[in-house]
Parts: C-alpha cells; structure tokens; sequence
C-alpha cells in the first residue's frame, strides 16, 4: 500500500497537479493578504469619508441655530434635530452638536438625551484649532466603548468659529462591515479555489493521458507490437505534434520491423540454398554416393557455393556498413567516362560469350562530383545486371550526357524480357528478383540493385528505371555535375576498345 502510495505521489500527473494547485493557493494567500489590510483601509476611508460628509452638512445646518434670535431658537433646535436624526438614520451615525467648550447642545443619540456631556478637551482643541479635523476612536467622555468620531468646526459667513459638530459611530459595527466584506471575499476565494481545483484536475488529466498512452505504447513497442498508434487531437500544441511524432516513429518501426523480419527470411533462404548443395555434395562424396571419377566435379560445385556465400556475406556487409552510416563518401572531381570504360572492360568476357552488341554514346569529358569507389560499384552493378539478363545476340546501349547544369546522367539499356510494371517498384528492394529473372538469375541475390541505389542517394544523386516487358530495360542514374570540358571524345576520337562519340555517326560495335 506505500509503494502504491508512493508511486501515484511520485507521478507526472500528481506532481503537475499539486504544483497547480500550490500555485493557486499561494495566488490566492498573497491576494487574501493584499485584500485584508486594503479592505480595512478602504471600509475606514469610506466611512470617514461619508461621516465627515454628513458632519459637514450637520455643521452648515447647525450655524442657523446659533445665530438665530431667542423666537426662533426652538423652531430651529427642532429642525436640526430633524434634519440630524434623518442624516443619523440614513448612515447609522449619531451626531453631538457642540459648542466652542465642547458642550453637547443637541445630539441624536437617544442615550445621551437629558445628560449633560462635554467633548474631552483635545478633541476640542485638535477640531477648533489649526487642523480643524479629528478622526480617531474615543469615548468622547460618556461612552463605555470606544467609539469611531469624525469631528468637523461649525464657522459662520464672516469665518466665526462657533462650534463643532461630532459624528459617532460604534466601532463594533465599523468593525462589522469589514468583515463583511472578508467574508465574502473568502466565500469567493472558496468558490474560485474549487474552480481552480477541478480546472488543474481536468487539465492536468488531459495533459498526462497523451503521455500515459505513450508509455502504454512503448510497452507494446517493447514487446513487438508495433500497431499502437497514439490518439492525435488535431491541435496546435506540444502534445498533439508530440502524438504525430510519436506515430511517425511508430510507422518507421513498424516498417523497420517488416524489413527486418523479410531481411532475416530472405538471408536464410539465400543460405539455406547453398548450404543444402555444400551438405549435399560432401555427403554424397563420403558416402560413395557420387563416384569417384565425380568427385573433382563435384567439388568444383562445392567451391562455387561457397564463393555464392562469400559474395552474400560481403554484400551483407556492405548493407550493413551503408545502412549504419560507417562508409564515408570521399567526394571529388571524377571522370565518369573513364570509369565507365574501366567497368566495361571487366565484362569484355561476358559480353562476348554472349555475342553482345555493345554501343555507347560519351559526352565530351564530363566531370562529376562522387566518389568514386562508389561510382565503380554502381556502374558494376547495374552493368553486370544488364549483361546478366541480355540474351544471346542481344544488344546495350551505355551514354553520358549532360542533363543540367548541375547533374549528368548514366543510361544502360539492354534488350531482353524486361521487368513487368507492377514489378518496377519493387526492383530497388533488398533480396528482390522478379518473377521472370529467378529462372535466368541463379546466382543472384537480389542485393546489387539495392546497394546502387544505397551509394547513388549517398552522392546526392537519383536513380531509375524504364522497361518495356520483352523489349528493353534501361536503368538511368545522375550525379553532380562539376563542369564540362570539350576535347576528348570529339568528333573523328576514338576511345578505348573502339568506342566513339555519338555525334551524328553511328554507334560502332564494341569488342567485335
């Protein structure tokens, strides 16, 4: 149960929510803080304000009952009691009217009727003197309690000082009204907390369950299941393009896996079929089965097998060195009909076995930026495919040219079967044969196609093909191009083993 507990406090989702959540709780401290010392200063000046307002107009009022004659005394003592009692009433403030030595003439105050009072002489002094305000709490001589006094002087037309007037409120009920007010600032902090809360859950809920279905997702990944695809919202945010990532990811795994799988089928088939003919002849050899007069024959088949397994092996390894970034291109100016003439060279064999018709078209000297390794082993590659499957008194055709200012291109065609168009986009794959080349190719492995488009995308080039099933197949890839120089190949040059520039002749026949 701790470990449990332990491990849901300890989670992204519990860790983002209490951090929410502290931050709205200590937000709304910082603003209880501000809001209880300004709500008591504000209730205080308003009710200051407001009891000095009312003291004023009581002061104004009051001046009329000093100055009016003994007849009019009574009348006017009854109207400013009047007019006294409704400004009272109306602010649930008593006023004591005052004479210069603090004598209470007339006052609203019920409690005090029929009392003598006098104002404590330094609220006196402090209202009559120079500062002609008093704002305090006292008990202005006859109260038990404290209370809160506004007190303004009470001056006639000619600026005579006659009196003051006090207005008086309890403190209690001063005191009452601010925390009203905290009160109802509490009830909606309470309010806005509970918001805040649901809102950090549902948020941080959202937030999390992306992340939670990515670790879901991995687990699966982990356990080979690569069909787990993450739920994208369609937002804008971190956590949609993070979803959309992460299902990128997952598609390229998934098609890591399916070539993995299909790569492991195919080199254990590849295996598996001269390892079958290497047990099969040895055994047939030390049981006496094959003759002894067979047995050199035999070996030789044995030998060549061997050699196919080799040449796997390499192959695999050149993948697995390509594929893993360990071969580094040594980009530099190169002479890709030189090369072109050294590849041809190693086939001279084949292709007169084979009764081949062999023309090529070169380009003045073209340069190109490669490497060139890697250019001989393209070249070797599509070369040696295109001769494998041309038939006897076939003919190719091998040009350079020119096909922009920044790329040059290789084309090799040659009569044949040709390759089906459903199969053409397959013809780049690992281990790929198509159906009509397994009965001529016995020795391939369906790697030489793959690795060339490996080395032709490595020097920033394309590559293609264009087949017409029973006609022809031409396989066309480009390089950069550095420059073109003229001079070489001209018209009337000849080339190595009689080769010659296309320009308006006819192409002659090569090795013949």
């Amino acid at each position: 149960m701790g470990e449990r507990i332990k491990r849901i406090t300890g989670s992204l989702y519990w860790r983002q929510f209490m951090l929410t959540a502290g931050m709205v709780v200590l937000t709304m401290a910082l603003l209880g803080v501000s809001f209880y010392a300004l709500s008591y200063n504000y209730t205080v000046s308003e009710k200051r304000q407001e009891m000095q307002d009312r003291a004023v107009l009581v002061a104004q009022l009051s001046v009329d009952y000093f100055t009016a004659g003994d007849d009019a005394e009574r009348d006017q003592g009854d109207a400013l009691r009047s007019l006294a009692g409704v400004a009272s009433r109306m602010t649930d403030v008593d006023f004591l009217i005052c004479d210069t030595t603090g004598s209470v003439l007339l006052t609203t105050d019920a409690d005090l009727a029929g009392k003598t009072v006098v104002v404590p002489e330094d609220i006196t002094q402090t209202v009559l003197g120079s500062e002609r305000l008093y704002e305090g709490r006292s008990t202005v001589g006859v109260y038990e309690k404290k209370q809160f006094v506004v007190g303004v002087p009470m001056t006639d037309a000619d600026g005579n000082t006659l009196g003051l007037v006090l207005a008086v409120m309890n403190s209690a009920e001063l005191m009452q009204m601010w925390r009203s007010f905290i009160a109802l600032f509490f009830m909606t902090s309470a309010i806005i907390l509970l918001l805040a809360f649901v809102a950090s859950f549902v948020t941080s809920m959202r937030q999390i369950q992306p992340l939670t279905e990515m670790v879901k997702a991995t687990r699966a990944y982990a356990g080979g299941d690569f069909d787990v695809r993450m739920q994208e919202t369609g937002d804008c945010g971190e956590i949609s393009e993070l979803a959309a990532s992460f299902n990128a990811m997952a598609d390229s795994l998934q098609e890591t896996e399916r070539q993995r799988r299909d790569f492991i089928a195919n080199i254990s088939h590849e295996l598996k079929t001269p390892m079958t003919s290497i047990a099969g002849y040895t055994d047939g050899i030390l049981d006496g089965t094959i003759p002894r007069e067979r047995e050199t024959v035999y070996l030789r088949r044995v030998s060549d097998e061997i050699r196919r397994l080799s040449r796997l092996v390499d192959s695999i390894l050149d993948i697995t060195r390509l594929e893993g970034g360990q071969i580094e291109m040594n980009m530099r100016p190169l002479n890709i009909n030189e090369i072109v003439k050294r590849v041809l060279l190693t086939f001279e064999m084949s292709i007169e076995e084979k009764d081949i018709a062999l023309t090529f078209t070169l380009d003045d000297k073209i340069i190109v930026l490669a490497d060139e390794d890697a250019v001989y082993r393209i070249l070797t590659n599509i070369i040696g495919n295109s001769v494998k499957y041309t038939p006897m008194h076939g003919a190719m055709t091998i040009e350079t040219a020119v096909e922009s200012d920044k790329f040059a291109s290789v084309k090799v065609r040659n009569t044949g079967p040709g390759i089906a168009p459903d199969e053409i986009p397959f013809i780049f794959d690992r281990f790929y044969k198509s159906d009509k080349s397994r009965g001529l190719d016995r020795e391939g492995m369906g790697l030489g196609l793959y690795i060339a488009k490996m080395l032709v995308n490595m020097n920033r080039g394309e590559i293609g093909v264009e087949s017409i099933p029973g006609a022809y197949t031409e396989f066309t890839f480009t390089l950069e191009l550095v420059k073109r120089e003229t001079g070489l190949f001209g018209r009337g040059d000849k080339g190595e083993g009689g080769s010659k520039k296309n320009d308006g002749d006819r192409p002659g026949k090569m090795l013949k």
